[in-house]
């Protein structure tokens, strides 16, 4: 089969043996695959992604001196079952897949491991376990976005948007405007969006922001109406703590203050920030929102930033602003992504911007670093097109 080969951060179309899946594996034949920003990193980066990994307990994440075919986003076609499957879908059926495959007794990150290459390529393997169909509705476009929109459910669900909170996404490239997708689907009454690109400002208004913000011009926290529990001074938290006090203390009545005020903090009157979700990944950007944003802000840290960086604890202790650090997403996560998309509750359409054959990934890598012209580019193994 023909696959795009990585090695020293060059990217070869070449003849490999075709793949032949091993027990619960399933032979599929790629329709589409995404090509990922941690792919375009890797390609240059991969030892230092490799190192960061073995720090998190994975051991096998590719190298740069190894052959690696990558592609952890795709769609495909149910072409062979690998001994002890189940069998649950016919051959041709049109399936996708969690990126983990199972190789002798150890678990492989699809396009990211040399025992386990992706779907830069005529045909990959998958785990029987990790598949699900694709629902009819669904095109092989938008159903190769099922990863990364995964990604982008699962940051949102970690970030608990309450009601009448209002979302602030930094950075709208492709997770940026993924996360907007799902924040819309959930819900959320309003959503700032901020970024640079006025390409990348025009598809977070597709993708469903609210507000749209170039952060030369504007903060986003300016960008909309100050909710009445949110406070962006500390001196108004200690006002607003004396004056509550001062009306408390002199209610009549069998319910003790103390009650009262634990009661406003249960329904959510008492003060609360915006959530923020973090999707630039680069080093400041965290530190910047501490210093800028309201008091009691949650911020959400999708970006991925592969160098140090600094913050200021005791800051974000006196605001107390809320850090929660996310990363990829859990089985059933990306069965509802998947199922959001063919019910109509997320557009992802808007986000293909470009395909490209196996011939023309190189120019895609480099097309893709172009906020003003592509979001997200896709690779039909099947076209001969060289340019997206």
């Amino acid at each position: 089969m023909k696959a795009v080969v990585c090695t020293e951060g060059r990217l070869t179309v070449e003849d490999l043996p075709a793949p032949s899946p091993a027990r619960g594996q399933v032979l599929l034949n790629v329709t589409r695959t995404g090509i990922c920003g941690s792919d375009l990193h890797a390609r240059h980066h991969a030892d230092l992604v490799a190192d960061l990994a073995a720090k998190a307990g994975y051991p096998d994440c590719m190298r740069t001196d190894q052959r690696i075919v990558m592609g952890h986003e795709f769609v495909g076609t149910v072409a062979e079952y690998g001994p002890g499957c189940r069998k649950r879908w016919p051959v041709g059926t049109r399936v996708v897949s969690l990126p983990t495959l199972m190789v002798g007794s150890e678990p492989q990150l699809v396009g990211l491991s040399e025992r386990s290459p992706g779907s830069y390529a005529e045909q990959v393997l998958v785990q029987e376990s990790m598949t699900m169909p694709v629902p009819g509705k669904l095109s092989d476009e938008e159903a190769a976005l099922t990863e990364p929109m995964a990604v982008a459910w699962h940051a949102v669900r970690r970030a608990e948007v309450g009601r009448g909170q209002t979302a602030i996404v930094i950075g709208c490239g492709p997770i940026g405007l993924a996360v907007i997708s799902m924040l819309r689907a959930s819900g959320v009454k309003k959503i700032i969006a901020s970024d640079f690109s006025p390409g990348r400002r025009a598809l977070a208004e597709q993708m469903g922001a609210h507000v749209v913000v170039d952060p030369r011009e504007q903060q986003p926290w300016d960008a909309y109406k100050q909710p009445r529990n949110e406070i962006r001074r500390a001196s108004d938290l200690f006002k607003l703590g004396v004056s509550t006090m001062d009306k408390l203390t002199l209610v009549p009545g069998p319910l003790p203050w103390w009650h009262v005020f634990r009661l406003a903090d249960k329904i959510g009157e008492t003060p609360s920030g915006p959530v923020v979700f973090e999707c630039v990944g680069v080093p400041g950007m965290i530190n910047s929102i501490i210093e800028a944003a309201p008091l009691r802000t949650r911020v959400i840290v999708v970006g991925v930033c592969m160098e140090p960086d600094r913050i200021m604890p005791a800051l974000a202790g006196n605001k107390e602003i809320d850090l929660r650090f996310v990363f990829g997403y859990d089985p059933g996560e990306f069965h509802d992504t998947l199922h959001m998309m063919a019910d109509g509750k997320v557009d992802v359409k808007p986000l293909v911007t470009g395909t490209v054959g196996l011939g023309g990934v190189e120019t895609a890598f480099d097309a893709l670093g172009d906020p003003e012209v592509h979001a997200k580019i896709l690779i039909d193994p099947s076209s001969t097109a060289t340019a997206p």
